[in-house]
């Protein structure tokens, strides 16, 4: 049984009360000056936010007069049309004006605000303070309607539950909702080359044509009737691809006004008013109005998709350079964009990838957004029959915890996210440059001196190409790459797969999954010379942590470092294998050559 089953067999056997929201509740009275509030704390319609989103800081606060008085623990809502959804439970106190309501609990020994907060962010409260709204053009809610409304009351228990239950589905919501912008970054950290020598071209340079539409004269039936060539309005570009249409105009259109066919795979921008900066790839042959700006892109130099998803990236450039009393841009603004352009390959991969994502993103059929609103739509439902308190209602709530529960044991690390952006740039562009703080995990070694130390076989590890002297123990196990820190050596790269004991030096263990040990090591070791010129000081230079975590190394996927080691290890072997490598050789051949100079040297006597 259910911890909220077990609440309410034992506190709600006999139902529920229920009281107009004005026996239990008040709107706040007091008032305050306009000195003591801010934009962190003054609350208007226009920065509360939909949908139980909270709020934002105030554009504006009033410079004179006074504003109703809130506190932490009130709830505040919209009192206009369309701003009824407008919802927050204040976590500050603070200030607000005629346009909110703000709802004051009278005993918070009877009634939690959480609760309270959720009674009225259900639908029920939203219709009916909708169905009592008056006014023409813009209807205000009525406070004397909503402190009618009847509210559920049962024992704080019950109530404290409850509010645990729906907590659980807001922060489901809230982080898919982050997904869908975390992909978002995902996608400008793709095609930022931040720090790459990747050229910057204008969009102009990549285009082979560009041209607008036309609006056929709406009075001549003959240019819609019957209509079967599609016609795109800005209202189908929506950071999409069309693929069908709801507007369509005759052949004598074409022939006998300025629209023109475009061939499918064009990027077409919108650039007109409240729409202008919207992108969009036509998967059609078709049309288009006036307010569309058609991009047939040079795919020798580009991928149409490529150049999609970089519009796409810079939406926010673009609607900044809007002009005009209503908004609109021109294809001078358009083409003039700087647009990053590397390898065809990489514009490949890139596409690939942002495709996924965008299927994650949009698809409402599998995608995220989908899991999105059947996750709102399954919050509201819980949360909607959960407060009617309704004979089954304690079986939804164990479903509900059942979900919540299962759901919540599905969320990555954040570290698990920088590995998942890592890993795309390596299979976009191959490899991806990371300073050595974040590849890896740094183990600082120990003061120790021989003296207070007991013989054994385990290496100390000073800075030398060679161990120091051996102790009975020791303070790193398993694979890692030591960094001497000081001295002559300072900069030296090891490497050690067996029990050692790191002093004066730096140890870098891999991170799974980012980096392989031997690669790391491989990688320090080509830059030692590097690394060795970073010391600095008088008396004995050193060489810094902090300094060594900032040294940029190019890190390809976990294959490719496997393969390169491999390689890397043969040659070893080939160099140093005293037995059956060039060493070997080259003792050989200088027992060849002593031999062969001590022969010439060896001159006898003459007769």
């Amino acid at each position: 049984m259910s911890r909220l089953k077990e609440l309410i067999a034992e506190l709600c056997s006999n139902r529920v009360e229920f009281y107009p929201l004005g026996q239990v509740a008040h709107y706040a009275k007091k008032r305050i000056g306009v000195s003591q509030v801010s934009e962190q704390s003054y609350v208007g319609v226009e920065n509360l936010l939909q949908n139980k989103q909270g709020k934002t800081a105030a554009s504006s606060v009033p410079a004179t007069g006074a504003v109703i008085a809130f506190e932490a623990g009130d709830i505040l809502i919209g009192n206009i049309r369309p701003y009824l959804r407008k919802i927050w439970l204040a976590d500050c106190d603070g200030g607000t004006n005629g346009d909110v309501l703000a709802v004051q609990i009278d005993d918070k020994g009877t009634l939690m605000p959480e609760f309270l907060y959720y009674v009225l962010s259900s639908e029920d409260f939203f219709l009916y303070d909708i169905q009592n709204s008056k006014g023409a053009k813009m209807p205000r809610g009525s406070k004397e309607a909503v402190l009618n409304y009847q509210i559920p009351v049962p024992p704080l228990p019950v109530q404290s539950e409850i509010v645990r239950i729906l907590d659980n589905f807001t922060e489901l919501t809230a982080e898919l909702t982050a997904r869908q912008k975390q992909y978002s970054f995902y996608r400008d950290k793709l095609l930022s080359f931040d720090g790459t020598d990747i050229p910057l071209v204008e969009l102009r340079s990549i285009v082979k044509k560009s041209c607008s539409g036309s609006t056929p004269a709406k009075g001549n039936p003959d240019y819609y009737t019957d209509g079967t060539i599609p016609w795109i309005r800005t209202q189908d570009v929506r950071f999409n691809e069309i693929t069908e249409v709801d507007g369509y105009i005759t052949e004598k259109a074409v022939a006998e006004t300025a629209v023109k066919w475009i061939p499918e795979n064009c990027v077409i921008v919108a650039i007109y008013g409240a729409t202008a900066g919207r992108c969009a790839v036509n998967k059609i042959r078709a049309t288009t109005n006036q307010h569309c700006m058609n991009l047939e892109i040079d795919e020798t130099k580009a991928l149409y998709k490529y150049i999609f998803y970089c519009i796409y990236s810079k939406y926010d450039e673009l609607i900044s350079r809007k002009q005009g009393a209503r908004g609109d841009l021109n294809s001078s603004l358009i083409l003039s964009l700087e647009i990053p352009v590397p390898s065809l390959e990489v514009q490949k991969r890139l596409v690939h990838v942002l495709d996924n994502f965008d299927a994650i993103c949009s698809d409402l059929k599998s995608g995220l957004s989908a899991e999105i609103e059947a996750r709102q739509k399954q919050y509201e439902f819980y949360r909607d029959a959960i407060l009617t308190f309704a004979a089954t209602g304690e079986i939804i709530a164990k479903q509900a915890s059942k979900q919540a529960s299962k759901q919540a044991s599905k969320q990555a690390s954040k570290q698990a996210e920088y590995n998942g952006l890592i890993r795309l740039c390596q299979y976009v562009f191959g490899y991806v440059l990371l300073p050595l703080s974040e590849v890896s995990v740094m183990f600082r070694g120990e003061y120790i001196t021989k003296k207070n130390a007991h013989v054994g076989d385990i290496p100390v590890i000073l800075g030398g190409q060679e161990p120091a002297y051996y102790i009975d123990k020791a303070n790193h196990n398993g694979e890692i790459v030591v960094v001497a820190r000081s001295g002559a050596s300072a900069g030296f790269v090891s490497y050690w797969n067996q029990p050692i004991f790191v002093t004066d030096g730096f140890g870098y263990e891999n991170i799974e999954g980012v980096t392989t040990a031997k690669y790391l090591y491989y990688i320090l070791k080509n830059i030692e010379a590097d690394l060795n010129a970073m010391k600095r000081g008088a008396g004995v230079p050193h060489v810094s942590s902090e300094a060594l975590g900032k040294i940029m190394l190019p890190i390809p996927d976990i294959s490719e470092q496997k393969r390169i080691v491999s390689i890397l290890d043969r040659f070893d072997a080939i160099c140093n294998d005293l037995t059956s490598g060039l060493p070997a050789e080259i003792e050989t051949r200088q027992k060849q050559y002593e031999y062969y100079r001590d022969k010439l040297l060896a001159f006898s006597p003459a007769d």
